[in-house]
């Protein structure tokens, strides 16, 4: 009975000594252990860093806003625009007729040779299509909805100046000024164009 037991602890014993030893052969050395400090980049002789002190220079206060008196400052003005497939004379022209109905705004001014029209749009919400919902369900139509919105607003324009560019084969058309109106004409711009 003593050989069969030193039979399995001699073996038992000498795996576990060779496990036990064995772990330090396979730890890895890492290579960030390795790592050494590298010198920094340099700017090779001939180049020139670009200026940064006046990279984070704050304005001052009121610097910007242009308003005297205590009146509100005005709306940064706001671009939006859209592409057409036409070329920008054709653009031009087929604009020129939606703003001749004159249900946008009236067209103050307009240069032909810079395709742009200079508009005086008219206040109020750009034209909405009601979702499904809300037609079933409620809501006010939105005629109910400008007329509570007050005759105040209803009176005023906004100017906005609409352009026609290239863009590749097709033509860019770009509104800029107040939010109001260049969300009004191009809202309306799109849906008579047939603008996706």
């Amino acid at each position: 009975m003593k050989k069969t037991s030193y039979a399995l602890v001699v073996p038992a014993l000498l795996l576990s000594v060779l496990v036990v030893s064995g772990c330090g052969a396979f730890r890895s050395t890492k290579q960030w252990e390795k790592a050494k400090q590298e010198s920094p980049l340099e700017i090779p002789p001939g180049l020139d860093t670009p200026s940064t002190s006046a990279a984070l220079v704050i304005p001052d206060v009121g610097a910007g806003s242009g308003a005297t008196g205590g009146s509100a400052p005005a709306a940064a003005p706001v671009s939006d625009g859209f592409i057409l497939a036409d070329a920008p004379d054709a653009a031009y022209k087929r604009i020129g007729e939606v703003l001749s109905v004159g249900d946008v705004g009236t067209v103050t001014a307009h240069d032909d040779d810079t395709h742009t029209y200079q508009i005086a749009a008219t206040a109020g919400a750009p034209e909405a299509k009601r979702g499904f919902f809300k037609r079933m369900f409620g809501g006010k139509s939105p005629e109910q909805e400008q007329d509570q919105a007050g005759s105040a607003a209803a009176g005023a324009k906004h100017s906005v100046v609409l352009t026609v560019n290239p863009s590749g084969a097709g033509s860019e058309v770009r509104a800029q000024g107040d939010a109001n109106g260049v969300r009004r004409v191009v809202d309306a711009l799109k849906s008579r164009l047939d603008v996706k």
